[in-house]
């Protein structure tokens, strides 16, 4: 496979899994993702955990003017104030960072699909995509689910980690697959996933 490859197995991530099944309000403080206009994301849950500031640019030309400001950095990401009240998600982050020799955390967040769900099929930031390793802490799933990447499917099982090329730059010239998620089975899916600069 090119696109996913299985770090861990056997990660204890039922302390988070129960944290988050406790305070089922969690997964509507903040809609940011579920509510952004025309993205991939209308039919799931987040509990958003780092992400970068959140600043609106009505136009292109004011996004690119926020780009060329002197010491602006896109790829900063801060704490939102839910990280702090879940411990058990730091530990995971954490271990992780230690574990793949990570420089800088990215994006952190949990994200959940009902059974018959899914994330449309879509492709990341390319800017976004080049810069971080994306993973992916697996607390709750079950065959059914499939993550599928151009032509590989996986199916990822509770417990697990897994690096995901969610876009990078081919140096081969080939195409950045699209990637989607589909939630064909009885549960909730749940994955914590961690972006990181390992380079």
């Amino acid at each position: 496979m090119k696109n996913f490859l299985r770090l861990a197995q056997g990660l204890d991530v039922m302390p988070l899994l129960a944290a988050v099944t406790r305070n089922a309000d969690w997964w509507h403080e903040d809609t940011y993702l579920r509510s952004y206009p025309q993205g991939p994301f209308g039919e799931i849950d987040s509990i958003i955990l780092r992400f970068p500031p959140r600043t609106v640019a009505e136009t292109q030309d004011q996004a690119e003017e926020l780009l060329r400001r002197p010491g602006y950095d896109q790829h900063e990401c801060i704490d939102q104030p839910i990280y702090g009240r879940i411990p058990q998600a730091r530990q995971l982050v954490m271990n992780l960072m230690s574990y793949v020799g990570a420089t800088r955390l990215g994006r952190v967040m949990l994200n959940r699909i009902q059974p018959g769900g899914r994330i449309f099929q879509h492709a990341d930031t390319p800017a976004h995509a080049n810069y971080w390793d994306r993973h992916h802490i697996v607390l709750q799933s079950a065959p059914g689910v499939v993550f599928e990447a151009g032509d590989e499917q996986v199916y990822m099982a509770p417990g697990e980690c897994w690096w995901f090329d969610n876009g990078k730059d081919r140096t081969d010239g080939s195409e950045v697959p699209k990637h989607q998620v589909i939630n064909n089975s009885a549960v909730e899916r749940i994955h914590m996933i961690v972006d990181l600069r390992t380079r």
